[in-house]
């Protein structure tokens, strides 16, 4: 058993709710932790470190409900370029974001320029309404990266979007071409990245390229 309060406990659970809010978050879904309730910890002979943990989610724009879920993080034993191997179940509903994720769809589906915006949130920490979904497609989409790029001694977090470019498809996805800021926890270092990201409403959220920028 690990206090839930420990560092390993926390930077596990952070890479189970990253790859959480990649596969269930899009511009009207945004998960986070709410509390985690219990993680132990169980060395595999020469596999790697696993996590059990219980988890409690919130939806950002949803506080008043809440998930919960059971996780299992795999660490590998030395390879540091091997994401940790993550399974989820969720117990209980997430609320439907259908409506808002029609919406998003064909208002940009409808518009003539291609959407261009920077600096998500501002120096105030503020979103305006009509970029919040596009916030919180690279936060879902930053789940990825958290998700590919983590070790047992990491943390990162989507800091800010520095960039944003839709570019148009002749497909049914809408295409956004992200540079965003992670941040890393342990050693508060800020990581620029590019990340192309696919959406559509049935599908959800999907990373094709990412590379993280020359320098680091």
């Amino acid at each position: 058993e690990l206090s839930p309060g420990r560092f390993p406990a926390g930077r596990a659970a952070a890479v189970a709710v990253a790859m959480l809010r990649y596969r269930r978050g899009g511009p009207a879904r945004a998960l986070r932790l709410r509390e985690l309730r219990r993680a132990r910890a169980q060395d595999i002979k020469d596999v790697g470190h696993k996590y059990y943990l219980e988890l409690e989610l919130e939806d950002v724009l949803d506080k008043n409900r809440t998930v919960n879920c059971t996780a299992e993080v795999l660490y590998h034993l030395g390879n540091k370029n091997i994401a940790p191997d993550v399974q989820f179940t969720l117990e209980g509903e997430l609320k439907s974001t259908e409506e808002a994720d029609h919406l998003f769809y064909t208002r940009i589906r409808s518009l003539e320029k291609e959407l261009v915006a920077e600096n998500i949130p501002d120096s105030h920490g503020h979103v305006p309404p009509e970029l919040e979904p596009l916030h919180l497609l690279a936060w879902a989409a930053s789940g990825y990266l958290v998700w590919q790029n983590s070790t047992e001694n990491t943390q990162l977090q989507l800091a800010q979007i520095k960039h944003v470019k839709q570019v148009k498809r002749s497909d049914k996805y809408l295409q956004f071409d992200y540079v965003v800021l992670l941040h890393k926890m342990v050693s508060q270092e800020i990581i620029p990245w590019e990340m192309t990201v696919l959406w559509h409403p049935r599908d959800g959220v999907q990373v094709t390229r990412d590379s993280c920028q020359p320098g680091h």
